[in-house]
């Protein structure tokens, strides 16, 4: 889902996982401290140590990641500026190579130290390639760092109390949500004087935009973004209490709801009416945000992460705001998930990489997550916004106080992510149905379930 490329010479990113050559051993378990646990299948250690001093000595420490680069690189210098011994060194990989990738890596000898958490990470940890963080959520006091909400993410299970002892297996970087952004002055050359207060509101400035001439909406088909759209109308079509028991799994849940139909007809409509890019299915997220920031819609796709990007390349030319619901007070509902590292069990460096996940709680990383679009695990960490990083942040309060955080489609299966690229795709093309699209997912989703 990043957004721009890394400009930081001595971090040059490796185009996918599979390369990686990460110099770990697995002679690293020896430097935990007694007790932290081991599979007993694999020797390995399935928790980290309940030390925190930081080892005085040189280490490198590699993070794979698949969101926000420009973020990550401000991160590292900033943590290696406060322990100049340690050298992190981050490694990107476009998000759906990441989630392809993301076993293979983890369970090989040359395994990153850190990781971002995505599809599939809850397995790795159930087999030990990811280390159990609970003695460090107790050493570092980490339930009072963070929300307890954004750590329940991340423990085992879901679900439930956070403060419990279960396994914690990620820590919070930054909140994503995702959104619509606009371009002020092209919505007022259409007649459109600010973000729609309804659905209905919304469809009629897409019309609006289309009889001015202009691209009504950029999707970034060809990868995440026509997804990020179909979940949008899901996200205020279908209750959130059933859409939710369908991302988590539960007995007799199902995608193949009025609601998610409804959702996936809109687009299909939309993409008839002209309302996308005639080459959206050809287009990467990226490059729709590019041509975005060049005046070539009205609307784009896309979620916090690409706040820095736009705010850069716009300046206060543009604009945030969630999909609106039904109703002008229907509950605020949007995608989300905690952009979120994990610890590699295959890591010589524990102590150190521990240090680096504790140091995403201080007031500087905080400052880093909010200047890049992200909303940081604690809001009071800095100061109000203005301008387009002022309304993301306003969406995003309310979208919490609203209890509206729903989880992306793709965290269903490792398999989902590409099953609903390739079914809003043939949406949009007209060359399959809603009802299809949909059976289709449920499929998916049936069959990793039982597995």
């Amino acid at each position: 889902m990043a957004v721009t490329e890394r400009g930081t010479a001595h971090r040059r990113v490796g185009a996918t996982l599979s390369v990686l050559t990460l110099s770990v051993l697995l002679a690293a378990c020896g430097a935990l401290t007694p007790g932290s646990g081991y599979d007993a299948n694999t020797g390995r250690p399935r928790a980290v140590p309940s030390a925190t001093a930081v080892p005085d000595e040189d280490v490198t420490l590699r993070l794979t990641f698949a969101d926000a680069p420009v973020m990550v690189d401000a991160l590292a210098a900033a943590f290696e500026k406060k322990h100049p011994r340690i050298d992190v060194r981050p490694e990107y990989t476009q998000f759906a190579d990441y989630v392809k990738s993301l076993k293979l890596a983890m369970t090989s000898d040359t395994a990153p130290d850190l990781a971002q958490y995505a599809v599939g990470t809850d397995a790795l940890a159930r087999r030990g390639d990811i280390l159990d963080l609970a003695p460090y959520r107790e050493a570092y006091g980490w339930r009072k760092e963070f929300p307890a909400a954004n750590l329940n993410q991340l423990t085992a299970g879901g679900g439930g109390d956070a403060s419990d002892d279960r396994p914690l297996y990620g820590v919070p970087v930054g909140l994503s949500m995702t959104g619509l952004y606009y371009n002020r002055k092209l919505a007022a050359a259409a007649g459109i004087s600010g973000p729609p207060r309804t659905l209905k509101e919304f469809e009629g400035q897409l019309a609006a935009a289309k009889r001015a001439g202009a691209t009504p909406l950029s999707i970034g088909a060809l990868d995440s973004g026509g997804l990020h759209l179909w979940a949008a109308l899901v996200n205020v079509m279908m209750p959130p209490e059933e859409y939710r028991a369908w991302v988590d799994g539960r007995e007799g849940a199902t995608i193949e709801t009025e609601g998610a139909l409804k959702a996936a007809e809109l687009v299909a409509e939309w993409a008839g009416k002209g309302y996308f890019d005639p080459s959206a299915n050809g287009t990467a997220q990226v490059d729709s945000t590019a041509r975005f920031t060049r005046d070539d819609s009205v609307f784009l796709v896309n979620g916090n992460w690409a706040a820095g990007q736009l705010v850069d390349a716009m300046g206060e030319n543009v604009g945030f705001f969630p999909m609106p619901g039904l109703q002008e007070s229907a509950r605020s509902v949007a995608s989300g998930f905690s952009v979120a590292y994990s610890i590699s069990s295959r890591t010589r460096h524990p102590e150190a990489a521990g240090a680096f996940l504790d140091f995403m709680a201080s007031p500087e990383a905080a400052a880093i997550v909010a200047a890049n679009g992200f909303l940081p695990p604690d809001p009071d960490a800095v100061p109000e916004q203005t301008g387009v990083l002022g309304e993301v942040a306003a969406a995003h309060r309310k979208v919490v106080a609203d209890d509206g955080t729903n989880q992306f489609p793709d965290f269903t299966a490792p398999s989902m992510l590409d099953r609903l690229r390739s079914g809003v795709q043939r949406l949009i093309a007209g060359r399959t149905g809603p009802d299809r699209f949909l059976r289709e997912i449920q499929d998916v989703w049936a069959e990793h379930r039982a597995r």
